[in-house]
């Protein structure tokens, strides 16, 4: 309670983090990293068309490390943005909305993402 007797909002320190809050944010925030990768997908595009030079300067700076790590940010937004995709049309047809499944469908879409994300690297 506070000095005027009214009790206080909850926060942090009485509920915890649930996984579901986690991916509803980490959904968003891949969506984005997603558009931004658009742009960077549309300029090797566009380097592809200007010629061998610009091609080549863009090719250069994705195989920096730098580059690399952006372009493995990329991929995991995307395989974790189309996992979760999934999840979402299965509740859009009813399925998959008891706390169980709730939680089971979340974390399976995290190690399914990483999964994704790693059998691509290392097959490329």
């Amino acid at each position: 309670m506070n000095k005027t007797g009214r009790p206080l909002s909850p926060h942090l320190t009485i509920y915890r983090w649930p996984i579901t809050m986690t991916l509803s944010i980490l959904h968003r925030a891949t969506g984005v990293a997603l558009s931004v990768g658009l742009i960077a997908l549309v300029v090797w595009l566009e380097s592809i068309a200007f010629g061998a030079d610009a091609y080549a300067m863009v090719t250069g700076l994705m195989n920096t490390m730098i580059g690399k790590l952006l372009l493995l940010g990329w991929s995991y937004s995307f395989f974790f943005h189309f996992s979760n995709g999934i999840r979402h049309l299965f509740w859009d047809v009813g399925m998959g909305f008891e706390a169980r499944q709730v939680n089971a469908s979340a974390w399976f879409v995290v190690v399914t993402s990483v999964l994704l994300t790693a059998v691509y690297w290392f097959t490329v």
